[in-house]
C-alpha cells in the first residue's frame, strides 16, 4: 500500500511543479510556493447506506443462516460455528447454505431463488470462506 501512496504523491508533486515551470522541485524553490501532498484513499461518502439490516443486539432466540462456499475448509468452519453459537445461545437456530459453484455470486446461480428463500428466513448470515 505505501508503494502506491508514494507514486501518487510523486504524481501529484510532478503536477504541482508542471504548473510553476520557473521553480525547480525541492532546490532553490522561492518561499511562497506550497506543496501539497494528497491522501490516495477516497473521502466517506455522504450518500447514506441503504438496504442494510440494523446489527442485532443479542443472537440469542434468532435465527442465524451459516453460508458456506465451495472451499473445502468451509464446511468444517461452519460446524464448529454452529457448535460454539449453540453453547452460546442454546435458543438460537442455524441454518446452512451451501454454495457450491466457484466464484459465482450465489445470485448468479440457478440456486438464487432457494437463496434468497434462505436470506428471508434467517436474522443474521455468518459466512464462511475456506481459505
Amino acid at each position: 500500500m505505501r508503494r502506491y501512496a508514494v507514486v501518487f504523491a510523486t504524481i501529484v508533486l510532478t503536477a504541482l511543479v508542471a504548473t510553476s515551470p520557473t521553480q525547480a522541485p525541492f532546490a532553490g524553490a522561492a518561499p511562497d510556493v506550497q506543496y501539497e501532498i494528497l491522501s490516495p484513499w477516497a473521502e466517506v461518502d455522504s450518500i447514506p447506506l441503504r438496504g442494510l439490516s440494523p446489527r442485532l443486539d443479542t443472537l440469542a432466540g434468532k435465527k442465524i443462516g451459516l453460508f458456506v462456499n465451495f472451499k473445502r475448509a468451509a464446511r468444517p468452519m461452519a460446524e464448529v460455528v454452529e457448535k460454539r453459537l449453540k453453547e452460546k445461545f442454546p435458543d438460537s437456530e442455524t441454518v446452512l447454505f451451501d454454495s457450491r459453484e466457484p466464484n459465482v455470486t450465489e445470485t448468479e446461480t440457478k440456486n438464487k431463488d432457494k437463496f434468497a428463500a434462505w436470506a428471508k428466513e434467517v436474522d443474521a448470515v455468518i459466512a464462511m470462506v475456506g481459505d
